[in-house]
């Protein structure tokens, strides 16, 4: 079980060591978020998110942009409610479509998608919610290619979920986009270590 669900300023290295072991900790991360990532239908990814992959985002957002003192208080507000709380998890939703036009034409058909998330294990349906920084469906009914999906869990559904061998399916039920996928094993164990 994890247990940090937050990064302080303590938590953020000097940018010069981070510099000196960035390639190490990027395959750190890059193995850490093997098993944190679920494609579901042909263009959506689901990238789980935990204190750990927060803090390599973080130091990658002030390693790259180089604004100092004064940029580290904006990172942490923004990828902090990322960090899953011990009772829930957090994705970051991806649809990946490369051509421009083709990608506008889609996300324009997936308007409220955020609202459509789902898991479902154990007998039970346990529904998204969008993360409540911004509004992720234009007033248009387009979609943004970046969502961010809080699933929060009750005791009783941590205990269903942390079952070995239980199937568990990650999903939407957009009319435009209604596309499910098994979660393997490894992944459910993954996640399972964001709970308390």
């Amino acid at each position: 079980m994890n247990g940090k669900h937050e990064i302080t300023r303590g938590d953020i290295m000097a940018m010069d060591v981070y510099a000196a072991e960035r390639r190490e900790r990027r395959g750190e991360a890059v193995a850490l978020k093997r098993n944190r990532r679920m494609e579901v239908g042909p263009v959506a990814a689901f990238y789980f998110e935990n204190y750990a992959t927060m803090w390599h985002q973080v130091h990658e957002m002030l390693h790259i942009e180089r604004g100092g003192e004064a940029q580290i208080a904006d990172e942490l507000a923004a990828y902090n409610p990322l960090i899953p709380k011990g009772r829930e998890l957090i994705a970051t939703v991806m649809f990946e479509v490369d051509d421009e036009v083709r990608r506008r034409n889609f996300l324009g058909r997936l308007g409220g998608i955020e609202e459509t998330a789902f898991l479902r294990f154990g007998g039970e349906k346990l529904a998204g919610v969008s993360e409540a920084d911004l509004d992720r469906t234009t007033a248009d009914g387009k979609a943004s290619a970046v969502q961010f999906i809080h699933f929060p869990f009750t005791t009783a559904q941590v205990a269903a979920f942390g079952t070995v061998g239980a199937e568990v399916i990650i999903g939407f039920d957009h009319p435009n986009y209604s596309h499910m996928a098994v979660m393997p094993e490894a992944v459910c164990a993954a996640l399972a270590e964001d709970f308390d």
